[in-house]
């Protein structure tokens, strides 16, 4: 038997009129669905909290499949337990040692372990090592501490020796990541690029050398850029750069940027020399949300040993009833992140992780043959593409293509044409002095398996014949009217008067790359 509500009832007597749906029980019954949900302003009443989240679910679909992103190289997936294990740490703030000391500790294993992995010079004294880091929110704010304790290195040295101080400068290729131009602009540091050319894009160690004086503080060296997965020669650097410092007595050392290569290559490529066992490498960040396969939002940041983290740059707090070392940009933050490191490391060890990135680097090796495959439209003989990427185990599990010869479309209407499939392929333009080159990469993860390389091909093939069969003046008007344009106003981004007069984006054209 069913019963009225009774206000309703007695409004119902009355001859007053209430909607029906103002006291429904669903959620889009209710009357809050015929209501615009607040975007910028605090509401003044409460929300049921179911109704907040399907709100806020629903909207969230228009976002794009993670799984389908193949610019980034950040994990889109982890296990159940994994996500059971986050979900529990929640609500533990990571900086409350005191509190959370098994958590405290948790962080410290994975310090040693990532040191391990990268050679880290052993201490006898200690039966340890001698190195030291730290985990980060990811290899941005990792690379801003290196770039920091570097910088306050140099000047240390400076002062002692009654030396100017105010003209710091770093040496890398102008293929780097954004982040290394924002720790130079936030840290006051001259950028000194090395450019690429048109057939090479990896840095040249001699001519990086040539670029190092005496107000150089670090000279960056890349495991994996992020165009085309290519590993600098870390070793050729440390030859070049010995060769440099003696001549000028100087002592310079190198920062490798193992964002992305830091968990491949050790499996893959282990004589690969990059890591600490090369003399001048004094410090390295890796991202663990890359292809240490944790979820977004831990990085690592190691040094050599304490020589090269000045005393001054660490903050002794007492927080919450207990002195603690503090070496970061952030302070309360989540545990979550780092526990979901520790379990991966767990969960796979050495074995595990070798293979899965054999079997991503021989899926990169049979994606890059399915996309040469793809004949060209003059001659069947003849293909379509060709690669910007090494295969194999000599660069990251990714392949990066750009078109052959001449075509009335360009990367970027490949790309576009794509989103139609729902994929998320990246088109770039080339850094600087080599601007000219636009290319487009995709990222190997472990949720890019062999079927959906498959699938892709088969979606790239599309692609390519409707741009093949679509007139220019079309095209054209899809490039200056693309899909994205139709967007509601709200999910505009504005700059609001900002202008950027300062980075590489702004002065040559070239495009950041997703990472």
């Amino acid at each position: 038997m069913a019963f009225l509500n009774d206000t309703a009832h007695r409004e119902s007597e009355s001859g007053t009129s209430t909607p029906q749906h103002a006291h429904s029980s669903t959620v889009y019954g209710s009357a809050l669905a015929r209501q615009e949900i607040p975007r910028f302003e605090l509401p003044e009443d409460e929300m049921p909290a179911r109704h907040a989240y399907h709100f806020i679910k629903d909207e969230l679909l228009l976002d794009g499949t993670p799984q389908n992103n193949l610019a980034s190289f950040v994990t889109t997936s982890m296990e159940e337990e994994a996500e059971e294990l986050m979900k529990e740490q929640l609500s533990k703030n990571f900086i409350d040692a005191e509190e959370y000391p098994s958590t405290a500790e948790i962080e410290s294993r994975c310090v040693h372990m990532i040191a391990r992995l990268f050679n880290a010079p052993p201490d006898e004294s200690v039966k340890g090592m001698t190195a030291m880091g730290v985990s980060t929110i990811g290899s941005s704010e990792a690379i801003i501490l290196a770039v920091l304790a570097a910088k306050r290195r140099w000047k240390n040295k400076r002062l002692a020796e009654g030396k100017d101080t105010s003209k710091p400068n770093i040496v890398m290729n102008a293929a780097v990541q954004v982040c290394w131009e924002k720790a130079a602009r936030y840290l006051e540091v001259e950028e000194r690029y090395w450019y690429c050319t048109n057939d090479r894009f990896v840095i040249d160690p001699k001519e990086a050398a040539a670029l190092v004086d005496e107000n150089t503080i670090l000279v960056c060296g890349i495991l994996g850029t992020t165009y085309t997965g290519q590993y600098e020669d870390i070793s050729g650097l440390n030859d070049a750069l010995e060769k440099r410092n003696k001549e000028l007595g100087l002592d310079v050392r190198i920062h490798v940027d193992a964002a992305s290569g830091g968990f491949v290559a050790p499996f893959v490529n282990p004589n690969l020399l990059w890591d600490f066992r090369v003399p001048l490498v004094c410090s390295i960040n890796t991202s663990g949300h890359k292809y240490g396969m944790s979820y977004a939002g831990v990085g690592w940041a190691l040094w050599r040993s304490k020589e090269y983290l000045p005393d001054e740059l660490l903050f002794t707090i007492n927080y919450l009833g207990a002195p603690q070392i503090s070496f970061t940009l952030n302070f309360s933050k989540s545990s979550v992140q780092v526990i979901g490191q520790y379990y991966q490391f767990l969960r796979l060890g050495k074995a595990g992780y070798r293979a899965v990135m054999e079997n991503l680097t021989v899926n990169a090796d049979y994606l890059a043959e399915s996309i040469l495959s793809i004949p060209s439209k003059e001659s069947s003989d003849e293909p379509r593409f060709e690669l910007l990427s090494d295969r194999g185990t000599h660069g990251l599990p990714l392949v990066a293509f750009r078109l052959r010869g001449e075509h009335h479309f360009d990367e970027f209407a490949v790309a576009r044409q794509l989103k139609v499939s729902r994929w998320v392929l990246p088109a770039y333009q080339m850094a600087p002095n080599a601007e000219k080159t636009k290319l487009l990469r995709v990222v190997v993860r472990s949720d890019f398996a062999r079927h959906r390389i498959d699938a892709f091909i088969r979606d790239l093939k599309s692609a390519i014949k409707f741009l093949d069969d679509t007139p220019a003046d079309v095209l054209k008007h899809l490039a200056t009217h693309p899909h994205a344009a139709h967007r509601p106003k709200h999910h505009e981004k504005k700059s609001r008067g900002v202008e950027d007069k300062h980075s590489l984006h702004n002065k040559h054209g070239k495009t950041n790359g997703v990472c």
